[in-house]
């Protein structure tokens, strides 16, 4: 599967996954079946946090929670359109993950899956904007937080991606 993903440095020089193509569509409502198929591709994939040399492991648990998550659920709009579409880039957004923090595990039914806590990462992304004749006008840049599962087998594996806000600050150019 083709993939339009690219890594850039915005104008800070902070690094930031490019999102090229718009693959989900929708005015009002995101197909999150149709996201969740795309995201079984990573499944048994495994990635390399470039600033710790972490490995991030994709589990067979990923494509539901990050399409059927209570995060993914309250997602409205250009919000919930940049989470499906982050989608086509999660292993670069791993890969540029930074600023770890841990979580202990308060919930019973996480206690094997997320034995040893949790943690979160911060990572950025851009996704295109574009006009009546289909150019890219800009890039709307994205900041979220993964959430990183710590399993009782001593791996870390992507959960969710959640917190996704809009930044106006770092603008990305074409």
């Amino acid at each position: 599967m083709r993939r339009n993903i690219r890594i850039a440095k915005d104008t800070n020089g902070k690094p930031i996954v490019v999102v090229d193509a718009i693959r989900f569509k929708g005015k009002r409502n995101i197909d999150w079946d149709e996201v969740e198929q795309y995201l079984k591709q990573y499944v048994g994939a495994f990635i390399e946090i470039a600033e710790s040399k972490e490995i991030i492991y994709i589990g067979s648990d990923l494509p539901d929670e990050y399409t059927g998550s209570n995060y993914t659920a309250k997602l409205k709009g250009a919000l919930a359109k940049a989470k499906a579409n982050a989608a086509q880039g999660i292993p670069e957004l791993i890969e540029i993950a930074q600023n770890r923090r841990f979580r202990e595990n308060l919930e019973q039914k996480h206690h094997k899956n997320a034995k040893f806590g949790w943690y979160r990462y911060d990572t950025r992304f851009a996704v295109p904007v574009f006009d009546e004749n289909n150019n890219v006008l800009r890039y709307n840049v994205f900041h979220a937080e993964l959430v990183i599962r710590h399993s009782e087998n001593g791996m870390l594996y992507l959960y969710d991606i959640i917190n996704i806000k809009k930044e106006t600050s770092t603008p990305l150019e074409q």
